[in-house]
C-alpha cells in the first residue's frame, strides 16, 4: 500500500512554478557536515555526489565546511589560500585567536573549496562551551560520550566562523548555511540563539531515535504517535544527542528530510513537519554504447564466478551458467538492513527450488562489516587450489599444442590417442586429488572475533544453509567491505554490484537507501521495502515497479511472516527468469537511472535553499510555495510488452525447454521505442544560473554528451533537436510541461488502463525484447 501523498511531494515536475532567475549575486553558501572529507556513512556520498551540481550552481560562492582529519586531507585535499578576501580575513582572525582552520579543495568531481576546521586544537574549550551550551540552551552533554563532545566543538567552531565571516564582510552578507545531521546541528542552533545574518537549513538523513527504536524490534512505523519520546531516549542513553537534533530541526528556517518515510517519522518524533524532502541522488554515468552496461555485467560476472570455482572446489557440483548472484551490503545492522528476513527467505527459498527439482543454483554474498582476525585459512586455500589447476591447465595446453604443431608440420593429421602420454595424465590426476576436500565449503571467508555470538552466523546455524550439496541456496559472509587490492575477492563495490543478479535490501528502517539506487544506475534489477525512501520514491513514481526490475517488498502494513513470504515468492520468481528476461528486465532498470541523477534530483535542494533565503531575508528574496496539483506528479507506464515475469510467459508449461527462448525472433517489438515512450516521462534537466562560464560550458557539454550518448542511433533526429533552443531556459520549461502534463495525464492513463490489457495480450505473443539482440549472447 502506498503513502497517501504529503504536502512534502517528491514528483520530480512537483515545482512547475518557481522562480529560476533568482538571484544569487551576493549569496554565499556553506554546506556543513562531519562527512566532508570525511567517509563515515551515507551522508558522504550525498554530499560528494552533489558537489559538483552545487559548484555549477553558487561557483566561487560555495563552501563545505568539515572537521580536519590528517589521513583523509593527505589523500583528498590541496591545501590553498582562500581566493576570497572576507574568507581569508575570517580564517586569519579565528587562527590568530586560538583556533585552527585549513583551507583548499576537495579533489573531487567539481573540486569544491572546503574549509576544515581541527576540533582537537580547540579542546580545551570544551567544558566552558559545554557551561554556555547549558546555560543558554538547557541541553547537557555529558563527559564520557566522545562523539557528543565532538558535536559541541565542531558546533561552537562553526558558529563562530559564521560569526566572524558576517563581522569580516563589508556590507551584510546574504549567507546560506546548509547542516546536515545532528553532528553539525548544534552550529546551527548557536546561529540563531545569537542572532546571526544566516539563512538556515537542516536535513536530517535519519532520525536518531528511529534508528535505535527500529533496531529493538518494536512495531515502529504502526506506532509513532505512541511513543514517550524522552524517556525513550534516556532509556537509549542518547537524551542529549536527541535534544540537539530536535533543536537543530526546530531552529531552521527551512527543515528538510530524505524521504516522505522519514517525514512521516520526522514529524513525530522531531515534532516538525518538514518544508520539503530532498530526495538522494547520484551522478549517473552514461556510456557511449546503448549496452555497453550489459558488456560490464558479464564481464564482472566472470570475475566471480572464478571466486566461486575456488571457494567451492571440491564441491563444484552445480552449473555455474545456471547460478545467480544475489546480495546485501551495508552496515552490519541485523535487523534494520533485513538481514534477518533475508535469511529467512533464502531458506524458504531453498525449499522451494529443491521440491521443483530446480537445476538453478542461488548464492547470497552478505557484504557487512564486521570484527574479524583475518582470511579463513581454508577459503585462501580454495583460491591457491584454483590457480593451481589453472596453472596445470595451461601446461598441458602447451604441451598438447607443440605436439599438434609438430604433427602438423611433417604433414600427418595428429593421433589424439599419442597427444597426451603418461606425464600429462599423473600432472592432471595430482591437480584432482589436490581438490579434494572431507569438509564442506566454508560459509564465512573471514575468521571472526565474535563467531558464538555474530547474528548472521547464528541464524545459518539455525536455518542448516551449510552449503551442501543437496541445497540449492549457497551463503557467504564477507565480513569486510570490497576492495581490488583484496587477495581474496579482488573485487570494487561497483565491478561486484555490476557482476550480479539481483541486490536484497528488505530493510526495516532505510531513510533513503543508497544501495538499491546505486544498483539501479547500474542496471541491475533490486529489492527494497515500502518502508525504505527509495522504495516509496519508486512506488510513487512508477506504475509496476516489478516490471522494472524494482521489487517493493511490503513491510508495513503486513507481519514478519507474511513479509518474508512476500519475499520469497519474488524470489523464486527471479530464478524462473529465462536468460532473456534477464536482459529484458536489465534494460528496462538501467533506464530508470535518470530519475536518480542529480540533474534531476538537485532542484529540491534548490528550492530549499531559495525558501531559507526568503525567510531569513524577506527584503531581499522571495520565493512563493506552490501546492501541487493533482496532475503535477507523474508515473512511469507500464511497459509496452509484458513484464519479464514466468506467471505471465507465453509459454503454456511451467517446465519449457531452452530453446523455446530463440523462437519468434521476428516478431520482437522495438525496445527504443519502448524506451522512447519511457523518456518522455522525464523532464530536461533544470539548467543552473551558473556562476562563470566555464562551468557552464562543462555542464552544457556534459548533459549533451548524455543525450548524444542515450540517442546514438538516432542522428538525424538529434540534429534537429541539438540545433533547437532545447537547451535554453525556456526549453526546459517547455521539455518540463510537456513531460509532467502530457506525459502525467497520457503516460498514466495510457499505461495503466491500456497497458495491463494490451501489454499482456501484445507481451504473450511478441513478448521478447529487442534488448536481448543488443543485449549480445555474451551477457550471460
Amino acid at each position: 500500500m502506498p503513502l497517501p501523498r504529503s504536502l512534502s511531494v517528491t514528483s520530480l515536475p512537483g515545482m512547475e512554478e518557481w522562480d529560476e532567475d533568482f538571484d544569487l549575486e551576493d549569496a554565499v553558501l556553506f554546506e556543513i557536515a562531519w562527512e566532508v572529507a570525511n567517509k563515515v556513512g551515507g551522508i558522504y556520498t550525498v554530499i560528494q555526489t552533489k558537489a559538483r551540481l552545487t559548484a555549477e550552481e553558487w561557483g566561487e560562492n560555495y563552501f563545505l565546511v568539515g572537521p580536519y582529519v590528517e589521513s583523509n586531507v593527505r589523500t583528498q585535499v590541496e591545501l590553498i589560500e582562500p581566493t576570497n578576501p572576507v574568507l581569508k580575513r575570517t580564517i586569519d582572525q579565528m587562527n590568530s585567536s586560538g583556533c585552527k582552520l585549513y583551507f583548499g579543495r576537495w579533489l573531487i568531481e567539481g573540486s569544491p573549496y572546503v574549509i576544515l576546521i581541527d576540533v582537537a586544537y580547540t579542546a580545551w574549550s570544551l567544558d566552558s562551551w559545554k557551561s554556555e551550551l547549558w546555560e543558554h540552551c538547557s541541553i547537557g552533554v555529558p563527559w564520557f560520550d566522545r562523539e557528543a563532545n565532538d558535536a559541541v566543538l565542531f558546533g561552537f567552531l562553526t558558529a563562530w566562523f559564521l560569526g566572524e565571516y558576517a563581522a569580516q564582510s563589508d556590507e551584510p552578507p546574504h549567507v546560506v548555511a546548509h547542516f546536515h545531521e545532528w553532528l553539525a546541528g548544534l552550529g546551527l542552533v548557536l546561529t540563531r540563539q545569537r542572532q546571526l545574518p544566516v539563512a538556515t537549513i537542516f536535513t536530517t538523513h535519519a532520525t536518531l531515535l528511529g534508528r535505535y527504536l527500529c533496531a529493538g524490534n518494536v512495531d515502529f512505523y504502526n506506532n509513532l504517535a505512541q511513543f514517550n519520546l524522552d524517556k525513550e531516549a534516556g532509556d537509549r542513553q542518547i537524551y542529549h544527542r536527541y535534544c540537539i537534533e530536535r533543536a537543530a530541526a526546530h531552529c531552521a528556517h527551512v527543515f528538510t528530510t530524505v524521504s516522505k518515510i522519514t517525514a512521516i517519522e520526522a514529524e513525530h518524533l522531531l515534532k516538525r513537519k518538514p518544508d520539503i524532502v530532498t530526495p538522494n541522488g547520484l551522478n549517473v554515468k552514461k556510456f557511449s554504447a546503448v549496452h555497453e552496461f550489459q558488456n560490464l555485467h558479464a564481464m564482472n560476472k566472470n570475475r566471480i564466478q572464478e571466486f566461486v570455482r575456488g571457494h567451492f572446489y571440491g564441491h563444484l557440483d552445480f552449473n555455474l551458467d545456471k547460478c545467480l548472484f544475489l546480495f546485501i551490503a551495508g552496515r552490519y545492522e541485523f535487523s534494520n538492513k533485513g538481514a534477518d528476513l533475508f535469511l529467512e527467505a533464502l531458506a524458504r527459498l531453498n525449499y522451494l527450488l529443491r521440491v521443483n527439482n530446480s537445476d538453478v543454483t542461488v548464492i547470497a554474498f552478505f557484504i557487512m562489516p564486521a570484527r574479524t582476525n583475518n582470511f579463513n585459512v581454508e577459503t585462501l586455500k580454495g583460491q591457491a587450489v584454483r590457480k593451481q589447476l589453472w596453472d596445470t591447465a595451461q601446461t598441458v595446453k602447451e604441451r598438447f599444442g607443440k605436439k599438434l604443431y609438430e604433427s602438423l608440420l611433417v604433414g600427418q593429421l595428429p593421433d589424439v590417442a599419442k597427444m597426451l602420454d603418461k606425464e600429462d595424465f599423473t600432472i592432471m590426476k595430482r591437480a584432482i586429488f589436490a581438490t579434494q576436500r572431507q569438509s564442506q565449503p566454508p560459509v564465512c571467508t573471514h575468521n571472526m572475533l565474535e563467531d558464538s555470538s555474530d547474528p548472521i552466523l547464528n541464524c545459518v546455524r539455525r536455518i542448516g544453509l551449510f552449503n551442501s550439496s543437496s541445497d540449492r541456496v549457497k551463503i557467504i559472509f564477507h565480513p569486510e567491505f570490497l576492495s581490488s587490492t583484496s587477495p581474496l575477492l579482488p573485487m570494487d563495490y561497483e565491478d561486484f554490484v555490476r557482476g550480479c543478479h539481483l541486490g536484497v535490501f528488505p530493510s526495516y528502517y532505510e531513510p533513503w537507501g543508497y544501495t538499491p539506487a546505486e544498483c539501479t544506475v547500474m542496471g541491475i534489477p533490486s529489492v527494497s521495502t515500502n518502508l525504505s525512501g527509495f522504495g516509496c520514491f519508486m512506488e510513487e513514481h512508477i506504475a509496476d515497479p516489478s516490471a522494472y526490475g524494482i521489487y517493493i517488498l511490503d513491510r508495513r502494513f503486513r507481519g514478519v511472516d507474511e513479509s518474508c513470504n512476500q519475499l520469497t515468492s519474488f524470489l523464486f520468481q527471479f530464478c524462473k527468469q529465462s536468460r532473456r528476461q534477464r536482459i529484458i528486465q536489465r534494460n528496462r532498470t538501467e533506464r530508470l537511472s535518470d530519475l536518480l541523477d542529480w540533474r534531476y534530483l538537485g532542484r529540491y535542494y534548490v528550492a530549499a535553499r531559495h525558501m531559507a533565503l526568503a525567510k531569513a531575508f524577506p527584503d531581499t528574496f522571495f520565493y512563493e510555495t506552490h501546492e501541487p496539483t493533482s496532475t503535477s506528479g507523474f508515473r512511469y507506464p507500464r511497459p509496452a510488452s509484458v513484464p519479464p515475469s514466468p506467471a505471465l510467459s507465453r509459454h503454456s508449461s511451467p517446465h519449457h525447454s531452452e530453446a523455446e527462448d530463440n523462437e519468434d525472433d521476428d516478431e520482437r517489438y522495438d525496445e527504443d521505442l519502448e524506451a522512447e515512450k519511457d523518456r518522455v516521462n522525464i523532464r530536461q534537466p533544470y539548467n543552473y544560473p551558473f556562476k562563470n562560464k566555464v562551468a557552464a560550458t562543462q555542464a552544457t557539454n556534459s548533459v549533451r554528451d548524455s543525450y548524444i550518448n542515450d540517442k546514438s542511433d538516432r542522428s538525424s533526429e538529434l540534429s534537429s533537436e541539438l540545433s533547437s533552443d532545447k537547451w535554453s531556459d525556456k526549453g526546459s520549461d517547455k521539455g518540463s510541461d510537456k513531460g509532467s502534463d502530457k506525459g502525467s495525464d497520457k503516460g498514466s492513463d495510457k499505461g495503466s488502463d491500456k497497458g495491463s490489457d494490451k501489454g499482456s495480450d501484445k507481451g504473450s505473443d511478441k513478448g521478447s525484447d529487442s534488448g536481448f539482440d543488443k543485449g549480445s549472447d555474451r551477457e550471460e
